[in-house]
């Protein structure tokens, strides 16, 4: 069953229940009304402090968006990228685009105007639907896109380059295309990314999809009566999938803008959440915030709080003791996935099993691991090697990357270049990457892209970046910066030189010292993860082997 047949499920049951709430912290002085009520007013909708949406609404504005695709040549197979930030809108524009039969291409909000060009052309993009935030970005590249027909901008004052999808839409049918759709159409390109810093088109069926919400459903047993607080960006997988399980029941969800540990307290006690998904820095923000006394958990009502679960990096036990000591009635679970796996939960630790804190778990629903040595082949217990799942959530292919795909797709299983381990009860935990990727507070960072903008300094002879191990964020990002004999350099040099770079990529930390090459002239990372993060590694191993 294609993944838009459940949207169209919970228009029919349930018309007049909630689906989405929009909550905006930032313009809390605009008080509490629906979106139908809010859209009355003379004011510009994206200062509302709540908005909402029915099912019926969510069903009509995907159809609305699917028809005026539709109505402009778009067809099955074509390509729709989608860049906006969390938004009300997001998701009726997904499910829109899916409902057309093309593929939803979904873009990281954080990409250069460089690098949207870059992904637009890979997944050979044939419209583009993109909000305020993104005007300059896009701008930049739309004459450079040759292939992209439609450039639907999403908020008010267009721009002259775009096309006003509130506008457009509005003339559109809200009725159910007729486009058929089977497991077997494919459904959407997400993106990913190797040590190079280049992303790779990872192309997914309507299966995977539908997969991932049965996974997840599944997992936390999600009813009608749950409520989803989802703050992770909709362009990953991640936040995403993990809502499926909710809206596979029709339970509704409440999409936050902002991560204060107040904001999140308030949106759970105001809006009833039971389920909310967390990152490690922002179960971190909340529990520092509670031992200095910003907030106090009893001034909200989170007693319908019943599960909290956190993925994207490795979670320090440490990190759930503490959740615990505040929150000791709340079930706790932890996930692990790939975009190349349809995200979350091929991987699962499990509620029933917070006494192996500290392991990502066993397979998830539907899902098979093995971890094998450098020739595929099964290693035993206790032993490190690289893990491999597989299942109905896996990619297709990597989109036009054929000598990429054939290297980590074999015999329908996906090798994820993560090294893990397992331990006599069955339970895997990692140990460490095969990649060169940093996760920083759950974000991808890629050093060649870090190491190539520090080189163009004149005073740089070499650099490598690595990441370090930090209690907060996961890794933060480290430069190793090989002076030129003769010059001498300072850290407020180099964060003056980095202040052109995202705040996101820019190293946190800075070490003067020599960059080991070896013979061929790569650079030696294992020698510098063992030299500036040995003790740290050691200390996490002792864990996980005591875990």
């Amino acid at each position: 069953m294609p993944i838009t047949d459940i949207l169209k499920k919970n228009a029919d049951f349930y018309p007049a229940d909630t689906a989405l709430i929009e909550i905006n912290p930032t313009h809390e002085n605009q008080g509490r009304m629906t979106w139908r009520e809010y859209s009355l007013i003379e004011a510009n909708p994206s200062q509302a402090y709540r908005k909402e949406i029915t099912w019926s609404q969510f069903n009509k504005n995907a159809n609305r968006t699917a028809n005026l695709l539709l109505s402009r040549g778009i067809k099955k197979g074509d390509k729709v990228a989608i860049l906006l930030m969390n938004c009300i809108e997001w998701l009726p524009i997904y499910f829109g685009v899916l409902k057309t039969g093309a593929l939803a291409v979904p873009l990281n909000y954080r990409y250069s105007s460089d690098e949207i060009k870059y992904c637009l052309d890979l997944a050979d993009a044939d419209v583009i639907i993109f909000g305020p935030e993104f005007i300059g970005r896009v701008e930049e590249i739309c004459d450079r896109c040759p292939k992209v027909k439609m450039w639907l901008y999403v908020g008010g004052d267009c721009p002259t380059f775009a096309e006003s999808h509130e506008q457009l839409v509005k003339y559109a049918s809200s009725k159910n295309p007729e486009v058929e759709l089977t497991d077997d159409d494919f459904g959407a390109i997400y993106f990913s990314s190797g040590t190079t810093g280049f992303p790779k088109a990872i192309l997914h069926k309507h299966r995977s999809l539908m997969h991932a919400a049965m996974t997840e459903q599944a997992h936390h047993s999600q009813t009608k009566d749950d409520v989803f607080l989802c703050i992770p960006p909709l362009y990953h997988t991640g936040a995403k999938m993990h809502w499926f399980g909710s809206f596979i029941m029709g339970g509704k969800a409440v999409l936050l803008k902002g991560i204060k540990p107040e904001w999140i307290l308030k949106a759970v006690s105001e809006e009833k959440c039971s389920i909310v998904w967390l990152l490690v820095p922002w179960a971190q923000d909340i529990l520092d915030a509670i031992e200095r006394g910003e907030i106090n958990p009893e001034d909200y009502e989170l007693g319908q709080w019943r599960l909290m679960h956190i993925g994207a990096q490795p979670v320090p036990p440490s990190l759930i003791k503490r959740w615990k000591k505040y929150f000791p009635n709340h079930a706790y679970d932890t996930n692990y996935g790939l975009s190349e796996s349809i995200g979350p939960g091929c991987v699962h630790l499990g509620v029933e099993n917070e006494h192996k804190v500290g392991a990502i778990g066993k397979a998830g629903f539907g899902w098979e691991t093995k971890i094998v040595d450098g020739n595929r082949n099964e290693v035993a217990k206790g032993e490190v090697g690289e893990l491999a799942v597989k299942g109905p959530g896996v990619m297709t292919e990597y989109y036009k990357d054929e000598k990429s795909t054939k290297e980590v797709l074999e015999d329908g299983w996906l090798f994820t270049g993560d090294m893990a381990q397992e331990d006599k009860d069955g339970f895997i935990y990692l140990v460490d990457r095969k990649k060169d990727v940093i996760i920083s507070g759950g974000e991808n960072l890629y050093p060649v892209q870090i190491e190539d903008y520090l080189r163009k300094c004149d005073k740089i002879s070499d650099v490598a970046v690595i990441g370090l191990p930090d209690a907060r964020l996961g890794e933060i990002a480290t430069a190793i910066i090989q002076v030129k004999e003769g010059m001498e350099m300072t850290e407020a040099e180099v964060e003056d030189f980095c202040s052109a770079l995202p705040r996101y990529k820019r190293p946190r930390k800075v070490i003067f010292a020599d960059v080991p090459r070896n013979p061929t002239g790569k650079i030696e990372k294992p020698v510098l993860r063992k030299k500036y993060c040995g003790e740290s590694v050691v200390a996490q191993q002792n864990e996980i082997q005591e875990g």
